[in-house]
């Protein structure tokens, strides 16, 4: 078996640690990092933060961008959800398979992960833990520096590549023990615990249902857009979001080409917006109507500005009576 480890390095410290402990036993790990449309902004901070604790433990970075293939995955979990959109053993399942690819690729022996068992309610109990090592093809091909004295020993560590004595058995959820290790190997680059993730989320979760319930043909855009400012269901196949402040209208301002259509205020200031769908004469009203009142431009008439990337004009519509709530997705 080759010397050569692939970890899975989210940025916090279970991870940190795990490859410093594997480094320690004078084996070659080279880092895996996952980004997704999910990321939060704290899980993109993340991000930065593998870039910066692979530069201290002195190893090779790389990063994997969890696209369409992942959205299947979200959209259809062969485990089920968490409390909201999160389909965490499908999520690590599918990361496993990843990781499993490149250390082929990197002819690495085996796979690191950060787990410690009973930390996470869903992904991290022994069964499922189990049931996530088989499915990822990584049988026997796991290890756990933080939690290995809780399983049975992994394939390296039967063949001696790795000193069992030296790895760990930490479990539940308190962290004081990584936090005493971190001060023993002097880990100064590591992020906070905690949750990035926004299929956690409750609200971003129900938007995130909205969509798949009313488009087959949705784009990673689609999926992107939903972090983004208020969503409004117009009708069946048109939605409306516009900006919640000034970073958001900036945003939805570089998104105003086909499939989508940027609506501007004309002769007031109020929020930026796009639209998607079928733009027909009650749907502009609802959504002038709605851009007015988040303006607070009690007017019976708005006049917004249409921008596709091609043809621009201006439309004035008149405003109707509508409880914004009831549209909100």
């Amino acid at each position: 078996m080759y010397k050569r480890a692939i970890v899975l390095l989210s940025g916090g410290l279970d991870s940190v640690l795990s490859a410093k402990i594997i480094i320690e036993q004078k084996i070659e790990v080279i880092a895996l990092h996952f980004t997704s449309p999910f990321s939060s902004k704290k899980e993109k901070e993340k991000g930065l933060q593998a870039e910066r604790a692979a530069r201290e433990l002195g190893i090779r970075l790389i990063t994997i961008y969890k696209g369409r293939d992942y959205i299947d995955v979200v959209k259809s979990p062969k485990h089920g959800y968490g409390k909201n959109m999160n389909p965490c053993i499908d999520c690590r399942i599918f990361m496993l398979k990843k990781a499993r690819d490149i250390m082929v690729e990197e002819h690495a022996g085996f796979v690191v992960t950060g787990e410690v068992l009973g930390q996470r309610p869903m992904s991290q109990r022994k069964d499922t833990i189990h049931i996530i090592e088989k499915e990822s093809g990584l049988a026997g091909l796991i290890v756990r520096p933080l939690s290995a004295k809780h399983f049975f020993p992994s394939v390296p560590e039967n063949e001696g590549i790795i000193d069992r004595s030296r790895l760990l058995d930490m479990s539940g959820r308190s962290r004081h023990l990584q936090y005493r290790l971190a001060e023993e190997f002097n880990i100064k680059e590591y992020g906070c615990p905690g949750g990035g993730c926004l299929l956690t989320d409750s609200m971003f979760s129900h938007k995130l249902k909205d969509l798949f319930f009313h488009y087959s043909n949705y784009s990673m855009q689609d999926i992107e857009l939903l972090s983004i400012g208020r969503h409004f269901r117009l009708s069946k196949d048109t939605k409306l979001i516009i900006g919640r402040n000034e970073t958001e209208n900036e945003r939805l301002l570089a998104k105003g080409e086909t499939p989508y259509v940027l609506i501007c205020p004309s002769g007031f200031k109020g929020p930026t917006g796009i639209i998607k769908g079928t733009l027909n004469d009650e749907n502009f009203s609802i959504a002038a109507s709605i851009i007015g009142y988040y303006a607070k431009h009690h007017s019976p008439e708005v006049a917004l500005e249409l921008n596709n990337g091609r043809t621009k004009e201006t439309r004035v519509a008149k405003t109707v009576a509508i409880d914004v709530n009831t549209l909100k997705v």
